[in-house]
């Protein structure tokens, strides 16, 4: 993936920040501190990361007692990263980090080991996490002051093995297997797939990583939410109280028709992050994209969930003729 040495360098993007309307979407340099910021003000910015909030009294109450919440985030590092991954990822960090969270981004390499991702080589799935992080630390992501915390889920749960197991066995023994099974979409499965074995147990140990991790917040894609409710369902058979609070974000549509999320086995589904601006562009002008429709349009939800919070505005260039720029 190296680029020719007399390229030019691309121009460097402004850093990401948000100012008190974020929950519109908005961002700046000049933004209050966490601290300046009343709960309320709080709550908009974090709330506005979240497609569906279960539930928002909880938020709310989080962010008023607590001054910095732990937000949990992962992935599997499995090959390419497109662009909802790379670009509305480090917007919705970034958000969270403003608003005062600690946000800890679990790299489950293991999991993608059970996955059988890589043909289940963890030495290249390592090398694939590597590279990730990089690109986030390129797009922008605010990493100052230890705001974001790079977890390795291999080293994490191998140096507190007895804080990790017994949590996966106690989900697995009061969980009875099509609960479990319903959660296989979190590994982009359906309930129809025949699943091996490691495939079952993924599900119980991404639920114990919650509370592995200490989170006060999930704060995934709403193909999780399954699991993270499993997790809410989980604190209710133990007789917990403080639940996680499940902040499930939008999954950005496929390029063509009908396509309801990005697949990375399909390269026209999806911009990557290594693209060329050549490749953007073709892929663009093959994207659905019909006349005055607006519901699964996936140039006009680009333009809302990747352009407009990142520039603020989308500029629209036409002839005189055509009525001018809008």
């Amino acid at each position: 993936m190296e680029k020719e040495a007399d390229q030019n360098p691309p121009s460097k993007m402004e850093s990401l920040s948000v100012k008190s309307q974020a929950a519109e979407g908005s961002f700046s340099s000049s933004c209050p501190t966490e601290t300046q910021m009343s709960p309320e003000e709080r709550f908009r910015i974090v709330r506005s990361v979240g497609e569906e909030c279960i539930q928002e009294d909880e938020l709310l109450n989080l962010l008023t007692k607590k001054p910095q919440p732990i937000c949990y985030d992962g992935f599997e590092p499995s090959g390419r990263m497109h662009i909802a991954q790379g670009v509305m990822k480090t917007i919705s960090v970034n958000k969270m980090t403003s608003a005062g969270c600690k946000v800890k981004i679990w790299i489950a390499d293991w999991f993608a080991q059970l996955n059988n991702k890589m043909d289940g080589d963890l030495k290249k799935i390592q090398t694939v996490g590597r590279y990730l992080i990089e690109i986030w630390k390129a797009v922008g992501m605010d990493l100052a002051d230890n705001k974001v915390e790079f977890l390795w889920s291999s080293d994490e749960i191998n140096s507190r093995a007895h804080e990790y197991w017994p949590l996966v066995m106690d989900i697995a023994r009061r969980n009875k297997l099509p609960r479990i099974i319903r959660c296989s979409q979190i590994m982009g499965r359906s309930e129809q797939d025949e699943l091996s074995a490691a495939q079952i147990l993924y599900p119980c140990m991404q639920c114990a990583d919650i509370f592995f991790l200490k989170a006060d917040i999930c704060q995934l894609g709403m193909d999780q939410r399954k699991v993270n409710v499993l997790a809410r369902e989980y604190c209710d058979d133990i007789k917990r109280k403080n639940k996680p609070i499940i902040l499930s974000h939008h999954m950005l549509p496929g390029l063509q028709q009908g396509q309801e999320k990005m697949s990375k086995s399909d390269p026209s589904s999806s911009i990557f992050m290594e693209d060329t601006e050549a490749e953007v562009n073709v892929k663009i002008k093959k994207a659905y994209c019909p006349p005055k429709i607006v519901q699964g349009n996936p140039c006009l939800e680009y333009i809302k969930y990747i352009i407009l919070p990142w520039f603020n505005e989308f500029k629209v260039e036409r002839s005189a003729d055509n009525g001018g720029d809008k």
